[in-house]
């Protein structure tokens, strides 16, 4: 059973920085891909960046300049890298992995506030 761990969320002050963490385990294929979405209060979940097994990063344009996604391939784990964080970065932050030929899994997601 594939699952996912998340870590690294909490409370930060305006400008600060956080870095999540998600480790998968139970995978008996191949990953293709790892990402992070965000979900606000109030709002649609939506994608903030993935990588692929290759390195290949994707970010969504509103948050690219602050944020930084690496993995570890050797680890299954997958980091985000936040910084200059602001009130609307305010979200549940989850964690998704995309298996090649058996589809996508979700983490349980991990809380970030920020504090002005």
């Amino acid at each position: 059973q594939v699952q996912l761990v998340e870590s690294g969320g909490g409370l930060v002050q305006v400008g600060g920085s956080l870095r999540l963490s998600c480790a998968a385990s139970g995978i008996l294929f191949g990953i293709k891909s790892m990402g992070w979405y965000r979900q606000a209060p109030g709002k649609q979940r939506e994608v903030g960046a993935s990588i692929t097994s290759g390195g290949v990063t994707n970010y969504a344009a509103s948050v690219k300049e602050a944020i930084t996604i690496s993995r570890d391939n050797a680890k299954n784990t997958v980091y985000l890298q936040m910084n200059s964080l602001k009130p609307e970065d305010t979200a549940v932050y989850y964690c998704n992995v995309l298996i090649w030929a058996v589809g996508g899994y979700w983490g349980q997601g991990t809380q970030v506030t920020v504090s002005s």
